[in-house]
């Protein structure tokens, strides 16, 4: 069993919270999660037609009738038992009575709008981080985000690029992690995306599967790492703006996909405010772009869309346990002057991060970085390239090439 960096945080909330709920996409080990921090609790999942029914029929009653400690998995499919908790929580006010795990995002469905402000905790969890799947967390995990901050970075990482490109294939839900070969693995994501773009868009939308999802997603999935633009995209799709608009909140609630928003700036700028797209998972985005290690090993580089998703999957692993919160961003200017990431932390100091899938750098690699420091010089903290040498190089004082493999490496 992979041991998980927000584990900590989880046990943190259920001693001095009534309520903890664990969201995130299918399959990325939620019920495993919440079965290893507390043994001694009871474990119902709303997936079971019995248990659904007893929720759905009388939420009030369902919750009255438990023996708690309970925890309740899937909860986004009986909308009205967060009002029943609420009151259980408002009548008896103790930490840990409540563990929830859900599938999609109860914070984006209007029907599940009562967030149990000041009652419930929500820890989202991703699918498997790099360092975890190399078992790199032991004791209070370190996160990337914090290293970047303050530059305390190995002088070196070692490289491989058919590891590399395993990484990127495989992604990170632990199922498809455990297949035996690659053909395996696309079986599994295939089953995946059936499953939820059939059973889950039901649940939420209350309709039948919708025919466009598979194609709007794989059309998503050739165009991650770009601005979002909903007028450009229902022209490609044929899809009014209004329905469009519709299916990306499914895609989001059901956390498939990513938005970026843009980083600006109250100087007066010319800054691009469209957010940026991603696919969640990285291996996901490969087998919607039907990538194989064969292609990739015998290209003469790596594809920088899913290089650049793969970077933006880890930092947002990492943010979920980082001790410095923050928030992740893109900058672009009106000119197309961009930095792939900026984080922003609360005391509005900011790191800008670029991605390239290439060996060697040079001083233009920092350009779009250099931009942003002049934008924001009392507020730039650092300016990371990310890239796929070994070597820790610095370029001045402030900028700095990182390897790749510092996202797995020792920490």
């Amino acid at each position: 069993m992979y041991r998980r960096a927000i584990a900590p945080l989880a046990h943190a909330a259920l001693a001095d919270t009534p309520v903890l709920l664990l969201h995130g996409a299918r399959q990325t080990g939620k019920s495993t999660l919440a079965q290893s921090l507390d043994a001694g609790r009871r474990h119902l999942t709303l997936d079971d037609p019995v248990v659904l029914a007893a929720a759905l029929a009388d939420p009030f009653g369902f919750i009255d009738g438990l023996q708690q400690p309970v925890c309740l998995d899937e909860v986004q499919r009986a909308p009205g038992i967060f009002l029943a908790i609420k009151a259980a929580v408002d009548r008896q006010r103790q930490p840990g009575r409540f563990l929830l795990t859900g599938s999609a995002n109860v914070l984006l469905l209007p029907q599940m709008a009562d967030s149990l402000a000041g009652r419930m905790e929500v820890l989202e969890l991703w699918p498997l981080a790099q360092s975890e799947i190399s078992d790199e967390v032991a004791g209070r995990p370190v996160s990337v985000i914090d290293q970047l901050f303050s530059g305390n970075f190995a002088p070196r990482h070692a490289f491989e690029r058919q590891d590399f490109i395993t990484r990127l294939l495989a992604g990170g839900y632990p199922e498809a992690l455990a297949r035996s070969s690659e053909r395996r693995r696309q079986a599994w994501f295939d089953s995946y995306l059936a499953t939820i773009l059939q059973r889950d868009v039901r649940d939420l939308a209350q309709i039948e599967g919708l025919t466009e999802l598979p194609r709007l997603l794989q059309l998503l999935a050739a165009r991650s790492g770009g601005l979002l633009n909903m007028a450009e995209l229902s022209r490609s799709t044929g899809l009014a703006q209004t329905t469009l608009r519709r299916y990306m909140g499914l895609l989001e609630a059901l956390f498939l996909v990513r938005q970026v928003p843009a980083w600006s700036s109250n100087l007066g700028k010319r800054l691009q405010k469209s957010p940026k797209l991603y696919v969640s998972d990285y291996g996901l985005m490969a087998h919607l772009q039907a990538l194989d290690a064969a292609a990739l090993a015998q290209a003469p580089g790596l594809p920088g869309d899913v290089v650049e998703a793969f970077v933006h999957a880890e930092l947002a692993k990492h943010q979920s346990w980082a001790s410095q919160r923050t928030r992740l961003m893109h900058y672009r200017t009106s000119t197309g002057v961009e930095v792939d990431f900026v984080l922003e932390n609360r005391r509005g100091q900011l790191l800008g991060i670029e991605v390239k899938a290439a060996k060697t750098l040079s001083a233009k690699s920092f350009s779009g970085l250099r931009h942003l420091r002049e934008t924001a010089p009392e507020q730039f903290v650092r300016g990371v390239v990310l890239y796929t040498g070994e070597e820790v190089v610095p370029f001045d004082e402030q900028l700095v090439a990182v390897p790749m493999a510092m996202l797995w490496g020792s920490l």
